[in-house]
């Protein structure tokens, strides 16, 4: 396994504990992600130091208090922060979220005991190396999620861990021990009781991780927890010569076949939500979905604002499964239509959304050389100043009251009317031209 690079503000931190008499050790997640090879986002320190003794250690420098009720205390050394948090035990959680009560405690293993997963047990000090308790560092040679102790009593505990458990799954590409992944399921209604925030960010990292398609089709009854609306999906047919899986299915390879990012990973996920609701079969038993992109964002929107979206999220994902259905522009009047309608953020994402949908499909590259030519379109059009945004006409409001067209939903239509007819070169986007036919079309 790779060596840990700890940051030398991490390494000071220990040392410092150490020498004042204290265990202390790097632990979780950092320790996980530096043996996999991966560079940690935070390092996290646990050690047998209570609160108090901690602040004494670090007295010389900056102090938050950042949780002193759980024992932990945020040290700022060098410009990095650093919780520090002292070996604890968890009292009874009665509300499957938190503990009522932490009992400190100088034993590192009990600490450890109350933590969910094994490969997130591993701790490190420059003094003991990797330490070890609960068989942390086979599981994760073997790329394997498992409980720490009862699964099921690690659940209830505290029920986000079973998101946490699939998100880990997905994010990492490992799987889940049996007995791990069972519990997950028998105890998925749990989450019901989970801040719908906390849910949101799980579920976006879920989404985003190499293994996505794998664990949400091992664990959708999981996500149907706090989206039921994805039910219907799971084994709705698509009996069409462009199909050659249910539509749950289909999402799961479109998924697959976009870019690792929040928002295109949830327009992927979410863009057929609507299909069920249309589906139609006709009298050759073929199925039709007229009408399911609309339906599809209908059907999305409150379930992002459901689970907190933020509102730029939730108006760019809908809006984007509205127009995922959109022919591709192959001409370059049509391209020019298309980004006035759109814009070109959402036409550069209309494509790797049609991209990502055709690798669904029967025909996985039935539509590779239109969107070939809608590339390059656009970039014509962007390189050469094309115009097709009336921002970009020669003329404005004011230009047209000069000539005497002065009520406002007139002057909205005549530079809809000047731009349509520019974009289909009729007229060109010249002043002169421009004005010349807005008396035309107004008088």
């Amino acid at each position: 396994m790779p060596e840990i690079k700890a940051p030398e503000q991490v390494k000071t931190a220990l040392r410092l504990l150490q020498e004042s008499g204290f265990e202390s050790y790097a632990v979780g997640g950092c320790v996980r992600d530096s043996l996999l090879g991966n560079a940690p986002d935070d390092w996290d320190i646990t050690t047998s130091a209570l609160p108090v003794e901690t602040e004494t250690v670090f007295q010389s420098y900056r102090l938050i208090e950042t949780g002193l009720q759980h024992g932990t205390v945020t040290v700022i050394l060098d410009g990095m922060p650093l919780e520090i948090t002292t070996f604890r035990v968890d009292g009874d959680y009665l509300d499957a979220r938190h503990p009522e009560s932490v009992t400190f405690t100088r034993s590192l293993r009990d600490d450890l005991a109350r933590r969910d997963f094994t490969v997130n047990t591993l701790c490190w000090n420059e003094t003991d190396g990797v330490v070890d308790l609960f068989g942390g560092t086979a599981d994760l040679q073997n790329r394997l999620l498992r409980a720490v102790g009862e699964p099921d009593k690690r659940f209830q505990e505290d029920a986000l861990r079973i998101l946490r458990g699939i998100r880990f799954a997905s994010v990492l590409g490992f799987t889940l021990e049996e007995a791990t992944a069972d519990s997950i399921l028998h105890n998925r209604q749990l989450l019901s009781a989970v801040a719908k925030e906390r849910i949101r960010v799980e579920f976006s990292k879920l989404l985003c991780g190499q293994n996505a398609a794998q664990v949400l089709e091992r664990f959708h009854e999981v996500v149907e927890v706090f989206i039921p609306e994805l039910r219907p999906l799971v084994g709705c047919p698509q009996n069409t010569k462009y199909h050659c899986f249910d539509v749950f299915h289909h999402t799961l390879a479109a998924l697959e076949n976009i870019p690792p990012l929040e928002i295109p990973r949830l327009c992927m996920f979410f863009h057929d939500f609507g299909k069920p609701a249309c589906r139609r079969t006709d009298a050759d038993g073929t199925d039709h979905f007229k009408g399911h992109e609309q339906k599809s964002a209908e059907i999305v929107e409150p379930i992002l604002r459901r689970l907190r979206y933020d509102k730029h999220t939730v108006k760019t994902v809908t809006e984007r499964i509205r127009i995922h259905d959109t022919k591709s522009a192959v001409t370059k009047v049509r391209a020019k239509k298309l980004l006035s309608e759109i814009g070109a953020e959402n036409y550069r994402a209309l494509m790797d959304i049609k991209r990502a949908d055709c690798r669904g499909k029967a025909d996985p590259h039935a539509i590779d050389e239109k969107l070939q030519k809608m590339d390059a379109l656009l970039t014509e059009i962007l390189e050469n100043g094309e115009c097709y945004a009336r921002k970009q006409l020669s003329v404005n409001g004011n230009d047209l009251k000069a000539i005497g067209i002065t009520d406002g939903k007139a002057i909205h239509d005549v530079l809809d009317a000047l731009l349509l007819a520019v974009i289909e070169e009729r007229c060109p986007n010249e002043k002169t031209a421009l004005l010349e036919y807005a008396k035309y079309l107004s008088f």
